[in-house]
């Protein structure tokens, strides 16, 4: 495994999902298969009127995204996830979402073509920050305040044709566009409605313990 290169950094393997609706609640899930905390999922949450909300596991995990992000409320709850290829589940809290990916675009097949220790890499990524910046509201690295730093290394790229969901269980509606742009960070997620893979590099004031079992990622 290729190390950060940055001081206290460490590395989130998995996918982001972004999505809007037709109520204007927009959604922003990460599913990460690898990370220091093990295994996990988050959803960050938009309503229409402007309130962020993040529904994450109880614990040191909660607490660490909350201090790299920025939501008006934190809700501690179970969050899973069924990723069956195209199709996905979510269960968070009183969040209920179910959508579906299309088949991959040139721009994912040319980031599938580069290599996994390149694409996340802080110096590659701050290169491809520069064509990201053509999409409204989207960048690859920042700051989110707390004294943290991130880097997103984007490795594949399909879009979200479909989406299902339901907040204490009132649909809010079809897919629509991510817009306005979510304000948890220092960017948004893409305006298309789209599942992207990612190595995410966080760097900041301390690095996360491992998990108090001693369990690591996958």
């Amino acid at each position: 495994m290729v190390r950060p290169m940055v001081r206290n950094a460490q590395r989130f393997h998995g996918w982001i999902a972004g999505v809007g609706t037709s109520s204007g609640t927009r959604i922003v899930l990460g599913h990460w298969p690898r990370s220091p905390f093990g295994p996990f999922s988050d959803v960050m949450l938009e309503r229409a009127d402007g309130q962020r909300l993040l529904l994450a596991p109880a614990g040191r995990i909660a607490d660490f995204v909350a201090a790299v992000y920025r939501f008006d409320r934190v809700l501690a709850v179970p969050v899973e996830v069924d990723a069956a290829r195209r199709h996905w589940q979510v269960a968070a809290g009183l969040l209920r979402m179910r959508f579906t990916t299309g088949r991959r675009g040139g721009l994912g097949l040319l980031l599938r073509c580069v290599p996994a220790p390149l694409a996340a890499r802080p110096a590659w990524v701050a290169l491809t920050d520069i064509p990201a910046r053509l999409m409204p509201g989207v960048r690859t690295r920042g700051s989110a305040g707390g004294g943290y730093r991130e880097w997103y290394g984007v490795r594949d790229l399909r879009r979200i044709t479909a989406v299902e969901a339901s907040w204490e269980s009132r649909d809010l509606g079809p897919l629509a566009p991510v817009d306005p742009p979510v304000r948890f960070g220092f960017g948004s997620a893409p305006r298309t409605p789209a599942l992207v893979r990612v190595v995410t590099t966080v760097a900041g004031p301390r690095a996360p313990s491992p998990p108090a079992s001693g369990r690591r990622g996958l």
